[in-house]
């Protein structure tokens, strides 16, 4: 099933992963799918390392979610550190693998790695060569509060329409207020674009490595959240409580503003995302 079909019909609820590491990790991404599984996500997407650095086992996951599971996989795929004949080689082998739906990124070279900085440049060349390939529905990412390479928003804003005007809806980089989510769809209507844009949700379950995140993404970490969170003083169980609670009154909040629906990066666990999922009786 191909992404853009599936908004077309209504609301969209899904999840993310990563290609894991290690036995362990393994075995944590197999629990999780297992239990997000009956939940029946809209579909999940498995992200890939800039420079290629995951792409065997990105493509790996892809595929046997594909065909091992009830669940509609989407490719993650950056132009960084590529050839266009190693992108066309990546794209045609997901193709012929019987796969709709790819996430068109720029993305960054690892760093610390002497590696090219790619022959595409931009995540607009990726999609038009995606398109030129198959028939495939083709996503783009979005910063709600801007990419943090950006030299300013309105610039990044931009940007990001004329991503849209290729693409068939965007997906976001995770952010912890609805104003920014709102800003964005309006500012891209106003640049004459309404294609649909999900999302991104990142439960709070872990204060140092979401604010990690959080700025290594360009997406402030509110002091008002810090508080709340840090209300949970060294209790690690009562922090996550108090982040999924938020997360969850986010969604809410997304939703009754008219969002298509949720992306959820799940970090490989499924257990935040479950508690959202049955508090907000989504389906």
């Amino acid at each position: 099933m191909k992404i853009a079909q599936i908004l077309e019909r209504g609301r969209c609820y899904s999840f993310e992963f990563f290609p894991p590491k290690t036995p362990a990790a393994e075995e944590q991404l197999e629990q999780a799918l297992h239990e997000l599984e009956p939940l029946g996500p809209s579909f999940v997407s498995v992200t890939y390392g800039a420079g290629g650095s995951t792409r065997e086992r990105t493509h790996d996951l892809v595929v046997r979610i594909l065909r091992e599971t009830s669940m509609t996989p989407m490719a993650h795929l950056t132009c960084a550190a590529h050839t266009r004949d190693e992108l066309v080689a990546i794209v045609t082998r997901y193709r012929d693998a019987g796969i709709e739906n790819i996430l068109a990124l720029g993305g960054d070279p690892p760093a610390g790695l002497d590696l090219p900085p790619g022959e595409l440049h931009y995540a607009s060349e990726l999609v038009e060569l995606i398109r030129g390939i198959g028939s495939f529905s083709v996503g783009a990412a979005a910063h709600p509060e801007g990419h943090p390479q950006s030299p300013d928003l309105t610039s990044d804003r931009r940007h990001t329409a004329d991503k849209l005007a290729l693409a068939d809806f965007a997906v976001t980089q995770f952010f912890f207020e609805a104003r920014h989510y709102f800003d964005l769809v309006e500012s891209l209507r106003a640049l004459g674009v309404d294609k649909p844009v999900l999302p991104g949700i990142m439960p709070v379950t872990n204060l140092a490595q979401v604010r990690r995140m959080a700025e290594m993404s360009g997406a402030a970490f509110p002091a008002w959240l810090e508080e709340r969170l840090r209300e949970g003083g060294d209790d690690a169980e009562a922090v996550r409580r108090i982040g999924v609670a938020e997360a969850t009154r986010l969604c809410g909040e997304l939703l009754d503003g008219g969002a298509p629906g949720l992306h959820f990066y799940t970090l490989n666990r499924s257990t935040a995302t479950r508690e959202i999922h049955a508090s907000l009786g989504l389906s």
